[in-house]
C-alpha cells in the first residue's frame, strides 16, 4: 500500500478531483467518481465498488483508521490542510476523500432473489436532493431495485450521493429508458401501479403482495403517458389538504411502506 504526500492546491490530482466532482462528462469520459466521508466509503466498499485512491487529512483521520477500511490495492496519499478544504465539499468529510470506479448500471444486470420484488422506479427525475431522498426511502424499505428512467442527473453526482447518505450504493440500481424498462418489467410480469391523479384508485386499495414496480415521476409533469399507458393501476394518495400534490420522495415511501405493511414488512 502505497502512501505518498500532496500539500499543493496546484497538483494535478488535485485539478483531476475538483473536475471529477463538477462534470459528469468528466466522470463518464474517466469511469471514476469522488466519494466523501467515511460512512460513504465504507458503504462503496460493502458495496464492492473499486477505490483506486483515498486521500486522508490526518488531523481528522489516522493512517491506520485508513487502513482498516480499505485494501492493500487502495493508494493512500496524505493531504495538507489547505488541500483538505480545497476538496472537501463538508465539515464532516471526516477528513477522507476516495476515488472510485463507476459501475455499469444496465437494467440487464438486475438480479432478483425472489418471486414478488418490490421496485421503485422514478422516471427524469432531475434534483440531486429528490433521487438521494429516493434512495434514502429505497433503502430504508430494503426494495430489490431503484430504476431510474431517462434520468436528468448523473447517478454519481457529489450532491446524490451526499444526499443520499451513501444509499447510492446500498441499493440495487438501474437506469435505463423508460421503453426498455417497461418491457423489462412486463417481461417479468412484474405489476406496474403509477402514481399518478388520471384515472386512479386510493394506494392503499391495491395488492402490493405479488410483483411490483411503483413509478413515481417529477412533482412538475408527472409521469410520460408511456407509462400511463401501460399501468396496470394508477394510483393516488388521498389528499386532504389545500394543494394537490407533495415531495416525490414521500410520496414514494407512503406507497412503498404501504407494500411493506402488506408483505408484513418481509
Amino acid at each position: 500500500m502505497n502512501h505518498k504526500a500532496i500539500t499543493s492546491i496546484q497538483n494535478q490530482l488535485v485539478k483531476q478531483i475538483i473536475v471529477l466532482k463538477e462534470k459528469s462528462r468528466e466522470r463518464k469520459k474517466n469511469g471514476l467518481f469522488i466519494i466523501e466521508g467515511q460512512r460513504e466509503l465504507s458503504l462503496a466498499l460493502s458495496a464492492n465498488y473499486h477505490v483506486k485512491t483515498v486521500l486522508f487529512y490526518s488531523e481528522l483521520i489516522s493512517k491506520e483508521t485508513i487502513k482498516s477500511i480499505v485494501t492493500s490495492e487502495t493508494e493512500l496519499i496524505e493531504i495538507s490542510k489547505e488541500v483538505f478544504q480545497k476538496l472537501a465539499h463538508r465539515d464532516t468529510t471526516e477528513g477522507i476523500i476516495a476515488i472510485a470506479k463507476i459501475k455499469s448500471h444496465s437494467i440487464e444486470h438486475l438480479k432478483f432473489d425472489k418471486e414478488n420484488p418490490l421496485v421503485l422506479v422514478a422516471e427524469a427525475p432531475e434534483k440531486p436532493g429528490n433521487i438521494g431522498a429516493l434512495l434514502r426511502t429505497a433503502d430504508a424499505a430494503n426494495v430489490d431495485a431503484v430504476i431510474i428512467a431517462n434520468p436528468k442527473s448523473d447517478l454519481y453526482n457529489p450532491n446524490i450521493i451526499r444526499s443520499s447518505v451513501g444509499c447510492v450504493f446500498t441499493n440495487q440500481v438501474a437506469i435505463g429508458t423508460t421503453d426498455d424498462i417497461i418491457a423489462f418489467l412486463k417481461h417479468l410480469d412484474i405489476s406496474i401501479y403509477c402514481a399518478a391523479l388520471q384515472a386512479s384508485v386510493d394506494y392503499h386499495t391495491q395488492d402490493f403482495l405479488k410483483a411490483t414496480a411503483i413509478v413515481v415521476g417529477t412533482e412538475a409533469t408527472g409521469l410520460s403517458n408511456d407509462w400511463l399507458n401501460n399501468s396496470t393501476q394508477n394510483i393516488s394518495i388521498p389528499m386532504q389538504g389545500v394543494i394537490d400534490s407533495m415531495n416525490v420522495s414521500v410520496a414514494a415511501g407512503i406507497l412503498i411502506f404501504e407494500a411493506k405493511r402488506q408483505r408484513k414488512f418481509n
